[in-house]
């Protein structure tokens, strides 16, 4: 049994939902279910009513939180004693939008909680960071997890979902994302990679067999040729100095509108490393 499906079912019970109890343990709901299914089968004991929108303890649900979080209390505290003890070189790679968002606070949490730790950074698209990766000449990435889900072989953590919009210049007078794809030129957002697939097969999905005028591998210069009229494109939503730098429209694509996710991955053989866990720890933050 895993330490981290009792930790799974502290978090339903304290939280009240599965949910809630998944963000806690930086998980997808559905691997809370699993978890706690795991722990019936395991115990031959049903943990939590689940007849109401909230997952109600069994009497012997909350007897077994109890008896384990002593346990799992003392197994926290012995992971995270003599922290300045982390130290050494671990090398990073992380994609361009990171760099300007999740990285720097990542940094200046590690620098005041792990000082002895050097970080060392290299960029790179998410492709070229996984083969890094595989290669070894990177110890962890923080990249856009494919499609598929990634490599068996690599462990993931989703630290967020990023939605993606539709930007236009900011003079276009079109009222709807299709209208605004009927009206302007498309500039296709890098093609090639998981984020460029996603927001392609959605323009595709709109507007059949449209062709882009313009191709290319940043989201900051899609922005900058966006808000000097040379088309209209599907990218990630832009982070705020963007917005301050370039004047555009930026129209949300609804409920079901594409997204992608920005992933911390490293070798499976690696992700109990104190080093590892520390740098995964900074992006969770």
């Amino acid at each position: 049994m895993k330490v981290e499906f009792l930790h799974t079912l502290c978090a339903v019970i304290r939280r009240g939902t599965f949910a809630a109890a998944a963000e806690d343990v930086h998980v997808t709901p559905g691997a809370v279910s699993q978890h706690i299914k795991y722990l019936e089968q395991h115990f031959g004991q049903l943990l939590f009513d689940r007849s109401s929108r909230r997952a109600h303890p069994t009497p012997f649900a909350l007897e077994l939180a109890e008896t384990v979080q002593g346990t799992l209390d003392a197994l926290e505290s012995l992971r995270t004693r003599d922290e300045t003890d982390v130290s050494g070189r671990t090398r990073l790679g992380t994609i361009d939008t990171v760099q300007a968002t999740l990285l720097p606070g990542a940094l200046k949490w590690l620098r005041d909680q792990y000082p002895k730790l050097d970080v060392e950074l290299a960029r790179g698209r998410s492709d070229h960071l996984l083969g890094e990766l595989n290669a070894g000449t990177l110890d962890a990435a923080v990249v856009v997890r494919p499609l598929t889900g990634g490599s068996s072989r690599l462990f993931w953590q989703v630290l967020r979902e990023e939605k993606m919009v539709l930007v236009a210049p900011p003079d276009a007078t079109g009222k709807t994302v299709q209208e605004l794809l009927q009206q302007h030129d498309w500039i296709r957002f890098d093609k090639t990679s998981t984020g460029g697939m996603i927001a392609a097969q959605f323009v595709e999905r709109l507007q059949p067999r449209m062709r882009a005028r313009i191709d290319l591998l940043s989201s900051h210069a899609i922005v900058a040729m966006v808000s000097a009229g040379l088309g209209v494109s599907v990218i990630p939503q832009p982070y705020e100095p963007l917005r301050r730098a370039y004047a555009f429209r930026e129209v949300d694509l609804g409920k079901k509108g594409p997204t992608r996710q920005v992933a911390f991955v490293c070798r499976q053989a690696d992700k109990d490393k104190r080093s590892i866990g520390a740098l995964q720890e900074a992006f969770r933050l």
